[in-house]
């Protein structure tokens, strides 16, 4: 039986076979479970268009070439305005996110997920078990290791660094794993799963209930401008557009990007967790730890979840009565080594993963009348992170696409799932090719503020230094 994921109705099970229609699908029953509100709620309903109504047009030319040779398209001028008139340069994608049909031309959920191969909606429980046992005896094998080999001296300082950088990076692939718990991608055993899911995640200082119903959030409301829950990007003319325009305006492209790396990748988490930092404006200031923190007219945690977030603190404060316990007898300097050097670099990963997936500089954002639930999935990108970083962090960047498409998809299904969305939806899949490094820096260096380009329904809001 398939079990939708966390960011739907939990307790239906219909198998993911030939789907006639929308509401035979689970992952239709939408947002019940994490909003309190049915699917068809959401700020703007799915797309009514037919998976051939985009993907068969005849007409296949870049926009910029629409209104030339193709005066029949639906794309208007409009829409071609919010490509040229852009002042910073395009990603990899060259312009491809730009150029999608408004969300009533876009296939149906239903459909979409109807692409994907019934097999890759099925978890393992004991292959799943396999990968967390992996991900987490590399990271314990990593701190043995350091523990008998490296001296605990100053001098010894680049190969501490060398081993936070490592052991952090292997570290990562637990907190994949967590996060594929809180995904409801992990067993068909609720137990099993969300045992897993709260030790690791704890482990990892991280509240598992509270991430795990903010985290559906961010799915729910991916690349929505106001009630998105992760990197919204700020709008000019509000007061952070401004102060962010005014500092790269002011201090000049380079250090503006220095700033905004260090700002997101080593403070970046922690102020999500304590104050909603990069969250939408629809949730305000919120706290992960105290559910009641909220200034925002919606609430991130309404009802039962408030409870929940309370279960997710006992876990974290645990985790750090032990360490306090660890540096007490063995003094600080050794938990901060072995513990808090992996630490902050699996911070770094999980930030740097998030950002690139939801922005560049031509991947719009969108107000609740041209957003829904699978044009704000395919806005998600693919990046090529390559072999030894996917296997360790079980190709978290390079299928996150069909990740945003269904959550409840394991990992280890993802590589087929997101093949059958590059053969159906060629046109709406994105993957930027750029290496990591350098689309990092065009992120941090050009992705300063958003305003509004078109209008109607080419109405989007991309990024813009002036």
């Amino acid at each position: 039986a398939y079990r939708p994921s966390t960011c739907f109705a939990q307790n239906t099970k219909i198998q993911p076979t030939r789907i006639k229609s929308q509401a035979q699908h689970p992952a239709m029953a939408a947002c019940a479970y994490i909003t309190r509100a049915p699917f068809r709620s959401l700020s703007s309903r799915p797309g009514k268009g037919s998976a051939t109504s985009f993907s068969s047009r005849n007409c296949t030319h870049r926009r910029k070439y629409y209104t030339q040779q193709c005066p029949g398209s639906k794309f208007s001028i409009n829409a071609v305005f919010a490509k040229s008139d852009n002042d910073v340069p395009p990603s990899g994608l060259n312009g491809k996110a730009l150029e999608f049909p408004s969300k009533d031309d876009f296939p149906t959920r239903a459909l979409v997920l109807a692409s994907i191969p019934a097999e890759c909606f099925q978890k393992e429980t004991i292959r799943s078990l396999f990968f967390a046992a992996l991900s987490t005896g590399m990271t314990i094998g990593c701190g043995i290791l350091a523990y008998l080999y490296i001296p605990l001296k100053l001098t010894f300082w680049p190969a501490w660094l060398a081993y936070a950088l490592v052991t952090g990076t292997v570290a990562t692939g637990c907190w994949v794993i967590a996060h594929e718990c809180g995904h409801n991608a992990f067993s068909d055993n609720r137990l099993t799963q969300d045992t897993i899911g709260y030790a690791l995640h704890s482990l990892l200082l991280v509240p598992y209930f509270s991430w795990q119903r903010s985290h559906a959030v961010h799915h729910s409301r991916t690349n929505h401008l106001t009630e998105g829950e992760t990197h919204v990007p700020y709008v000019k003319g509000d007061t952070k557009g401004t102060v962010n325009l005014s500092l790269y305006k002011t201090i000049g492209e380079g250090p503006f990007a220095a700033v905004q790396l260090v700002a997101h990748l080593i403070f970046g988490w922690p102020a999500y967790l304590l104050t909603g930092a990069t969250g939408g404006s629809a949730r305000g200031i919120t706290n992960h730890f105290i559910p009641n923190v909220n200034t925002g007219p919606v609430e991130l945690f309404p009802g039962s979840w408030k409870n929940k977030v309370w279960i997710s603190d006992i876990g974290v404060i645990a985790v750090v009565a032990g360490l306090t316990c660890w540096a007490h007898n063995a003094g600080l300097l050794t938990v901060a080594a072995l513990y808090f050097g992996p630490y902050i670099f699996v911070n770094v990963w999980l930030v740097l993963y998030t950002w690139l997936q939801h922005t560049d500089t031509d991947v719009p954002h969108l107000a609740s009348t041209e957003w829904s639930y699978i044009k704000g999935a395919f806005l998600t990108v693919d990046r090529p992170y390559g072999p030894i970083f996917d296997f360790l962090h079980h190709r978290i960047g390079s299928t996150h696409v069909a990740h945003h498409i269904e959550c409840a998809i394991p990992h280890y299904k993802a590589v087929a799932a997101t093949n059958a969305l590059k053969e159906r939806y060629s046109d709406l899949y994105l993957f930027d090719p750029t290496p990591i490094l350098s689309a990092l820096w065009r992120v941090a260096s050009k992705c300063v503020a958003v305003e509004q380009r078109g209008q109607g329904k080419d109405t989007m809001w991309t990024f813009t230094t002036a």
